[in-house]
């Protein structure tokens, strides 16, 4: 894969991830033309084996006055948790962003991501090849091909 500017910094920062989260260790990554694979592994203590993969905070009913008047957004994308998985992808792709801007001003990512608990071995195995492997199925990829249209 020949990576533009863009894809150069995904690859630089994607690196970076553990420096700002010591307990992330990186594992197979690629940048596509439009997109980003990679295994995040999280090494926490046993105490704190937790991990969130929420991509936004459940909408309690408001009983206090002044969360009324609190909007959907406010309350939604409160506090997502340190070290959840949101958090560090919402890093990765907000100093990505903040720098492909200035590049191309229309830079913009899809709205979400989509994660997966790696659960076994076998699991792990596939989707670090599909991972290695996705620049090769690049001819082959439908948004490839609606990108073309």
């Amino acid at each position: 894969m020949q990576l533009s500017e863009i894809g150069h910094m995904a690859n630089k920062y994607w690196l970076e991830i553990p420096e700002h989260f010591p307990f992330v260790e990186l594992d197979a990554f690629v940048v596509m033309p439009n997109h980003v694979h990679g295994i995040i592994i999280i090494n926490k203590p046993n105490n704190e084996r937790d991990v969130e993969t929420r991509h936004a905070l459940s909408l309690p009913i408001p009983t206090q006055p002044q969360l009324q008047n609190e909007t959907i957004r406010q309350k939604r994308f409160q506090n997502q948790g340190k070290g959840t998985i949101s958090s560090i992808i919402g890093s990765y792709k907000s100093v990505l962003t903040k720098n492909a801007r200035k590049i191309h001003s229309d830079f913009a990512w899809q709205s979400r991501f989509h994660d997966h608990i790696i659960r076994n071995d076998e699991s792990y195995h596939r989707i670090q090849q599909y991972i290695l492997t996705n620049p090769q199925n690049w001819a082959k990829d439908k948004l490839r091909l609606k990108l073309s249209s």
